[in-house]
């Protein structure tokens, strides 16, 4: 198995950097994270940096009904292939960033805590028994969804847009690798009270089903995240909250819902 290690990217001294984070430190590589890097002697402070998204995906591929406690809530039937949206780059958010709401959107804003698989290296056709080969590690993801755009045209349902407002696709802090998923629960604390605590092991569609699967309509790159779905406790964030995404053995992804920011050029 991989070495068990996290990884990290940041901005220091103006320049960005990436390495691996043990306790308040961080290991500094030289390269490609996904192109065996190079470790140096170089270590600088967590609380000296910035930290970014730990990669910068092409798309991320969000999943649908991929967890059977939802589907059976919901009373649904389980889906024969994975149902998935993307997620635009312009989305993309790291740790500790605040989350805003569009200024034209006046409706509900929800959270959605969730397991991401972080592609290591190009993935087209893969074989289910080969498809974990290509998987580099995981993360954690918030979701968040501007709910009531979903379905508000009765003719057309609109995942992306509503997935994919600015600030609306965070993941990090950190990519673990050399951990095995399966045996690991989501947990989703919106102002130190828990929302969500489920089993990953209920996904409907495995990480390796999910890669194999979805790398057969698309090529999926060095550093794409494919968010594997949220379960039961999804809900409503008011402005001013705290939300935090927790994966034991992967991390803990914290940012605030700043609401509606006043557009640039307006007072």
């Amino acid at each position: 198995m991989t070495e068990r290690l996290h990884w990290v990217r940041f901005r220091h001294d103006g320049r960005t950097g990436f390495g691996t984070l043990s306790g308040d430190a961080i290991t500094v590589y030289d390269g490609e994270m996904f192109a065996q890097p190079k470790r140096t002697d170089k270590t600088v402070a967590l609380g000296g940096v910035t930290l970014l998204t730990p990669s910068e995906p092409s798309k991320m591929v969000g999943l649908v009904n991929n967890f059977r406690a939802l589907l059976t809530k919901l009373n649904q039937p389980v889906p024969e292939e994975p149902l998935y949206f993307l997620k635009a780059p312009s989305a993309f958010m790291a740790a500790g960033g605040a989350i805003e709401q569009p200024q034209f959107y006046s409706g509900r804003v929800v959270f959605e805590g969730e397991l991401g698989i972080v592609i290591g290296k190009r993935c087209k056709d893969v074989a289910e028994a080969a498809a974990l080969s290509h998987v580099f590690g995981y993360t954690c993801v918030n979701d968040v969804t501007g709910f009531d755009v979903l379905n508000k045209d009765p003719q057309f349902a609109q995942w992306t847009r509503a997935k994919s407002y600015d600030t609306f696709g965070i993941f990090g802090p950190t990519i673990a690798t050399g951990i095995d998923p399966s045996a690991l629960s989501v947990r989703t604390i919106l102002n130190g009270e828990e929302r969500q605590n489920y089993p990953i092991s209920d996904m409907v569609f495995q990480p390796a089903r999910l890669v194999s699967l979805i790398s057969r309509d698309m090529t999926l790159l060095p550093g794409d995240v494919i968010a594997c779905g949220t379960s039961v406790g999804a809900g409503k964030m008011p402005p001013g909250s705290t939300i935090e995404i927790s994966i034991e053995g992967v991390g803990a992804l914290r940012n605030t819902f700043a609401g509606v920011i006043a557009a640039v050029g307006t007072k």
